[in-house]
């Protein structure tokens, strides 16, 4: 790679980095021919990983850091004194192909800032997906950041090329996102989101490719004072609506000379892990935002204990819950019973009464859960304990957790 393009890769590359939304979960399996490039069944600079769970590395650029817009809040604002560089087409191509030849990555996380227009945007990053499959074999995955006030045509063309499409909400709310990016319509991202979600359903109904790992959405935290209840209550509503494979959150990170709007400092990290641990419990374990961030402290979640946790100590009269006999969507209610934990103890529970040993072979959060199950040979005498919360919140977090 010559002096010049190595320059643009450092600038775009390092642009890139505050986009959160670079999973490739839900991406179907696919291996190139023998004459073809890329895959996404391999093992693989930014992570992401297949619908198995392994882990590959994108490749994560914007096609330009120029912008039309000046979002108060983003590093490459019209206004922003920042070093600025741009791809063409044929670039980012070259790039990744030479990338993945090196085996650096299997696939390309690709976004841009707004030049010229939004049609000529989204135009050049759908001709960057379009040039991979169709020119060169590329079967890699490719997710492309879409342009709210694009054509509808130019969308529908960069799913059929792209794996995943993504339009970001950036602010939980309309009123803060007016505030902070008045150039930028929530109806606008709304509608581009209803568009591209019909396409996806007509294609899966039709059993033709569009965008076969759905769309997904970023929203910034902590940018301005919308409380966690609201950011939940927003995620809840999108994936209802627009069936969003993903909300992913990322907590604002102060910019070299930022506007007066914005706050000086960013919001704690772990705020940004409770939204992704509540937004599980919403699409996974049944949770309802109101149970998961109601009644909390000014609609904020607990920075010391996970969600569920949380809920579960503030609602101690609906617990312990026996594991020998309740159904599963309360089983998944217990503190330290994540989904396979639950499964694995429906199944095991068909052919006897469960001990306390047997949730222990089932489970590595046994500890956490005590206090809420009842097993054959276990009933909690701690749960009214006023201490239980610090005892339970002293404890390392895992995984399994959920």
């Amino acid at each position: 790679m010559d002096e010049r393009l190595s320059a643009k890769l450092r600038i775009l590359a390092d642009a890139a980095k505050y986009d959160a939304s670079c999973a490739s979960s839900g991406a179907p399996r696919r291996v190139a021919g023998k004459t073809g490039l890329g895959s996404t069944t391999g093992s693989g600079i930014c992570h992401a990983y297949t619908p198995d769970g392994r882990c590959v590395s994108l490749l994560k650029i914007l096609l330009t850091n120029y912008c039309l817009y000046d979002c108060a809040y983003c590093v490459n604002r019209r206004s922003s004194n920042t070093p600025r560089a741009r791809f063409t087409v044929d670039e980012v191509v070259a790039i990744t192909l030479g990338f993945y030849k090196r085996n650096y990555i299997e696939g390309l996380f690709l976004s841009s800032g707004i030049i010229r227009s939004p049609d000529h945007t989204m135009e050049q990053l759908m001709l960057v997906a379009r040039k991979l499959r169709r020119d060169s074999g590329f079967m890699g995955y490719i997710h492309l950041k879409t342009i709210p006030e694009a054509s509808p045509w130019l969308i529908e063309q960069a799913g059929l090329w792209a794996d995943r499409l993504s339009i970001n909400l950036e602010l939980p709310t309309d009123a803060a996102l007016s505030r902070l990016a008045p150039e930028k319509s929530a109806t606008n991202i709304k509608s581009a989101m209803g568009q591209t979600h019909e396409r996806i359903v007509e294609a899966k109904a039709e059993r033709r490719r569009f965008s076969p790992a759905g769309q997904s959405t970023q929203v910034i935290v902590g940018a301005d004072e919308t409380t966690d209840e609201s950011v939940l209550a927003t995620s809840a509503l999108l994936y209802d609506r627009y069936g969003l494979s993903r909300v992913y959150y990322s907590a604002f990170s102060p910019i070299p000379e930022p506007s007066a709007l914005l706050p000086l400092k960013a919001p704690p990290l772990q705020r940004e892990n409770r939204l992704y641990q509540a937004d599980w419990l919403l699409r996974h374990y049944g949770f309802t935002v109101d149970e998961i961030a109601g009644g909390g402290e000014g609609g904020m979640l607990d920075l010391k204990a996970d969600p569920k946790l949380a809920w579960a100590l503030k609602n101690r009269d609906r617990f312990p819950i026996d594991v020998n006999t309740a159904p599963r969507e309360l089983l998944l209610r217990i503190p330290g019973l994540g989904k396979r934990a639950v499964d694995r103890i429906l199944a095991a529970r068909r052919h006897g009464r469960l001990r306390l040993a047997d949730i222990a072979r089932l489970t590595a959060s046994l500890k956490r859960a005590l206090p809420f199950l009842v097993a054959l040979d276990h009933r909690p005498k701690t749960l009214d304990r006023v201490d239980l919360r610090d005892r339970l919140i002293g404890q390392p977090e895992q995984l399994a957790l959920f």
